[in-house]
């Protein structure tokens, strides 16, 4: 009998109206939309035929709905974490690039590069990433062997992930973002599980891969 594997999946959440009209949502509590709450509901049987043993969703109702959503076939209690929160947009949030860009231009080519952007309120990349990857861990640290799921958001995942493979949150942009509802798989490294360093597995699987 092989021995139980650790796992990490990270589920972007559905669809919102400012997903669909390009506004950076941030913190901002947006709802999902019909076609989110749609994505979640094709999203579910994948989950309910392969159920991970613990989920935890970022506290912002978009995540939180996708993840008791796509749970609703298990009997899957859903908590929320805030270490897995959206990046923090501070006044940017809302908007689109365009009005970013023409309101804030330095500022907004400074963001583009993943240079540091101060004064408005944006979180940093690497502290980004280091809260969701410290999150991650200490799941898995409380949870041997088993399949913990998080459901949250496309750059919080984006970051986390870059975070937990040890690469370089400001320069590394080999990673594609996260449709919505779509999923990522890790692993801890098997010959170096006490650093924290994962592998990734699966990257953006759709809702309908089982």
């Amino acid at each position: 009998m092989k021995p139980a594997r650790t796992r990490l999946v990270l589920v972007r959440h559905g669809q919102t109206d400012h997903n669909r009209e390009g506004r950076l949502q941030g913190q901002v509590d947006i709802p999902l939309n019909e076609t989110g709450i749609q994505q979640a509901e094709t999203l579910a049987p994948a989950i309910t035929a392969n159920p991970p043993d613990v989920v935890v969703a970022s506290p912002l109702s978009r995540a939180v709905d996708t993840a008791r959503i796509i749970t609703r076939g298990t009997r899957l209690e859903v908590t929320t974490d805030d270490a897995f929160l959206e990046r923090g947009f501070g006044q940017w949030e809302g908007l689109r690039g365009e009005e970013i860009r023409a309101r804030w231009p330095e500022e907004h080519a400074d963001w583009r590069a993943h240079r540091p952007v101060l004064g408005l309120g944006v979180e940093d990349r690497p502290v980004v990433g280091q809260r969701v990857a410290e999150g991650c861990r200490a799941l898995l640290a409380a949870h041997p062997a088993k399949t913990i799921m998080v459901v949250a958001h496309g750059a919080a995942i984006t970051l986390g992930i870059t975070a937990l493979l040890d690469l370089d949150t400001n320069d590394f942009r080999g990673l594609s973002g996260l449709e919505n509802c779509h999923r990522s798989v890790l692993e801890p490294l098997l010959h170096e599980p006490s650093d924290g360093r994962m592998r990734l597995v699966s990257h953006n699987l759709a809702p309908d891969f089982h």
